[in-house]
């Protein structure tokens, strides 16, 4: 599991990097057609903002995954050790619905009914567009269970240093 985290990550770094980066090509494009030759360009401008979407779908699922999203540490803090990562555990689980509920199922349904509408400055079919959610949405449940089953292991961690504290550890060698 931890190798198929590591190849998501690196693809999901690519991802982000190549349509950022294509971006700024089409972008800059734009602003030079536009203003030096005056004919702006409708399908950079279109590609782009497709492109921009993709761009925050599959960054938003990457930073999840990384555990680098905002948060308030403030509050998080101020619990001890289990209940801090209890709390955690239900806040993956709450994402992990959203992410089945909302983003692969719904998402899903969305670029199936999107599958017959044509983008007018592209030529393309506006499902490929919103394949983005349901995509996005299998990262975030992919790194919802495994970031789940780092906190068990947490969990576990903080049982037997609990146990160990409190001396039941030495009650087998009495």
């Amino acid at each position: 599991m931890d190798l198929f985290k590591k190849k998501l990550d690196k693809l999901a770094e690519w991802m982000c990097i190549s349509l950022m980066g294509i971006m700024t090509l089409l972008v800059t494009y734009q602003v030079v057609v536009r203003y030096f030759f005056n004919s702006p360009s409708a399908f950079s401008e279109a590609l782009s903002k497709y492109l921009f979407v993709w761009l925050v779908l599959f960054g938003a699922a990457y930073v999840f995954g990384l555990r680098e999203h905002m948060n308030i540490v403030f509050l998080k803090n101020l619990f001890p050790t289990k209940v801090r990562i209890i709390v955690e555990m239900i806040g993956e689980l709450t994402v992990l619905a959203f992410s089945v509920m909302v983003m692969i199922v719904g998402g899903y349904q969305g670029a199936i009914k999107q599958m017959t509408q044509m983008d007018s400055s592209l030529a393309i079919s506006m499902g490929w567009i919103y394949a983005a959610i349901p995509l996005s949405g299998a990262m975030m449940v992919f790194y919802s269970i495994y970031n789940e089953r780092a906190l068990y292991r947490q969990l576990i961690g903080a049982d037997k240093a609990t146990d160990t504290a409190a001396g039941l550890d030495d009650l087998n060698g009495m």
